[in-house]
């Protein structure tokens, strides 16, 4: 569920998690100055900590939810080689649990929900549960798998009737073996956040090309800090919004009034 959990890492998976970290890092800064304080944070199906671990380094306090205690128990792990364990707190649990692990009386700055909307049975429920936890002000950061993207990488590979049905089911999945339990469309995503009374303040595709360049021509640090380079233009890049779309994933910020 988390960002970095049962993933291999490599140009792709850390182009991704560096374009969402990057963006959050920055608004989480301004939010703290703003409040004149650190933020409550709290990451649902964050892991083994690889987004709430540079959070509690900056100074917020961070409260992480996931089902899995292996991954709880490297996020202690994770967190305390950092220096930060007094400000993570780690609770297994899920998105239906949520509510009364952490409770309503105390809501939080910022919540964050990344790889994981793919995975729960209810999408609107997971998103209305987050939204809930939010305090007045509260930003909301989501992170999912989009659908054009996996199109486009199994035309490219040959396999078209795959790229057929993940452009035509409505869960985005090529079949039954599909290891990707549920792809999502930009305007879908930006719909379900609006519905549960929250507004979109940032939408970026991130990791646009790193899945599509072969591993092999990617040997050398400076090949993949050129590849790193050409995300991040095309992450920066407003003039082409259809660059977006074909990210491998969408990170949406959203603010509750």
């Amino acid at each position: 569920m988390s960002d970095d959990r049962g993933r291999r890492p490599g140009p792709a998976s850390g182009s991704r998690t560096t374009a969402v970290q990057r963006v959050l890092d920055a608004h989480a800064e301004q939010r703290a100055a703003a409040l004149g304080r650190p933020l409550r944070v709290l990451d649902l199906g964050g892991g083994t900590g690889g987004t709430a671990v540079p959070l509690a380094v900056a100074g917020h306090e961070l409260t992480v939810v996931d089902p899995s205690p292996d991954a709880l128990f490297s996020l202690r792990r994770r967190a305390s080689e950092r220096g930060v364990q007094e400000r993570v707190r780690a609770l297994q649990g899920d998105a239906d649990t949520v509510g009364s692990l952490v409770g309503a009386d105390d809501p939080f700055d910022l919540v964050c929900l990344h790889g994981t909307l793919e995975v729960v049975d209810d999408p609107a429920a997971a998103v209305g549960a987050a939204a809930g936890l939010l305090a007045p002000g509260g930003t909301f950061s989501l992170v999912v798998a989009q659908r054009l993207h996996a199109v486009l990488t199994n035309a490219l590979a040959g396999r078209l009737d795959r790229a057929r049905a993940v452009l035509e089911r409505p869960d985005g999945r090529w079949g039954e073996d599909d290891p990707a339990p549920r792809r999502f469309d930009e305007a879908a995503v930006v719909a379900l956040v609006e519905a549960h009374g929250l507004t979109p303040v940032h939408v970026q595709g991130v990791r646009v090309f790193a899945d599509l360049v072969p591993s092999a021509l990617l040997d050398s640090e400076a090949d993949r800090t050129t590849l790193a380079a050409l995300e991040e233009a095309a992450a920066t890049d407003t003039g082409h919004p259809l660059l977006g779309s074909l990210g491998s994933a969408l990170h949406v910020l959203a603010t509750r009034g």
